[in-house]
């Protein structure tokens, strides 16, 4: 095992580190972030850390010598989600302090992730202006590709992932990597107080809803600004709940993966089936999990206690801990931070903006091998 003081820009709730030590690094880890939630989660999972503040405040002169350096910049300004502003957004432009670490501190090897709008944010001017500023700093050789989390995990999630390292100007060895490349996990057993609606999901109580269900149905239309005005959903697939009022919006069903998961997780999954109690009368069934490894939800089956199942269509929201699971963490990771329980809706937050950790453990296996 290789031990390397890593220096976690933007660490948000630490997928990097954790990918790092998959992948067989042993991490001294001094992390920069300002969302003080995911300061305390972090902080709880990783107790021998060190917070360094601010990436505007931190010095190379204030560190020991940095072996590692990675980052996911705020990437707001290069989505194609968003007002698309490129490095003249003010958050985005953060990656220039980065980029100044880097060279004061000269690591054996930086990771930067990003969204995959940043490839034609004002027309592919932005990235190519990036890649001359890491050029610039010297001796690093660089190597990038778009990954995809449904390599691995069943969200479709695009990122760019660039890696430099110094070198001798061999040829390139991280990339690629490649769909061969996947290890679908299982997401099992789901947690009480799911939210589960039979016919419509409403939105802020206006009467608004984006699915609906018809009496035994086994599909679910979902509200979509396709020529039939719906799109199908079926057991295994996720619905995106997001914008439920908007008359343009379609692609809202992602078919047996979960779409990319943003800082609200407003998704759902179909779920089917109740179970009939003889004391209690039908209750909600909660099946052991929602995806399988081929990333399709199980087929329904009779539980241990023999009990009969009945077919019955539900929509319900994906909890915290299935989207810690689509983002390769461990169940509950960030529940608890060292001053307590966080929220729901922070959970969500630090969900969406994470990197996904078995990417960057599949990235992190391959630098190794050249270090």
């Amino acid at each position: 095992m290789r031990e390397i003081n890593l220096l976690d820009l933007f660490s948000g709730i630490g997928g990097f580190h954790l990918g790092l030590e998959r992948a067989g690094f042993k991490v001294n880890a001094y992390n920069s972030e300002i969302d003080k939630y995911a300061i305390d989660v972090y902080k709880n999972n990783f107790k021998n850390s060190t917070y360094v503040g601010s990436v505007t405040d931190v010095r190379a002169e204030q560190l020991p010598r940095i072996d590692a350096i990675t980052f996911g910049s705020p990437c707001q300004d290069f989505s194609l989600a968003g007002k698309r502003k490129g490095m003249g957004g003010q958050r985005s432009s953060l990656i220039t302090e980065a980029i100044r670490l880097i060279d004061e501190c000269r690591p054996r090897f930086f990771i930067w992730e990003n969204v995959k709008g940043t490839f034609s944010s004002n027309n592919g001017a932005d990235f190519w202006a990036i890649i001359q500023a890491f050029a610039n700093i010297g001796g690093y050789r660089l190597e990038w590709q778009l990954l995809n989390t449904k390599w691995f995990l069943p969200q479709n999630r695009e990122r760019i992932y660039l890696v430099g390292y110094l070198g001798n100007g061999s040829p390139g060895q991280v990339f690629p990597i490649g769909k061969d490349n996947k290890q679908i996990n299982v997401l099992q057993r789901q947690q009480a107080n799911t939210c589960t609606i039979t016919t419509r999901y409403e939105a802020g109580g206006n009467g608004s809803y984006i699915a609906e269900r018809k009496f035994n149905a086994q599909e679910i239309k979902v509200n979509s600004a396709t020529k039939k005005g719906y799109e199908i959903a079926q057991e295994g697939d996720s619905i995106n709940l997001s914008v439920p009022t908007s008359k343009t919006r379609r692609g809202r069903v992602g078919k047996g993966v979960a779409q990319t998961l943003d800082t609200h997780c407003n998704q759902a999954v179909i779920q089917i089936g109740t179970k009939l109690d003889s004391n209690n009368g039908t209750q909600p069934y909660q099946q052991d999990r929602v995806y399988d490894s081929k990333g399709i939800s199980p087929a329904l089956t009779t539980g241990p206690s023999g009990l009969n199942i009945k077919s019955n269509n539900r929509i319900r929201r994906l909890t915290p801990i299935e989207c810690e699971r689509l983002q390769g963490f461990p169940d509950n990771w960030t529940k608890h931070g060292t001053k307590g329980e966080i929220s729901d809706s922070q959970r969500y937050k630090m969900c969406g903006n994470a990197v996904t950790v078995n990417v960057v453990e599949a990235v992190a296996k391959q630098i190794k091998k050249i270090l």
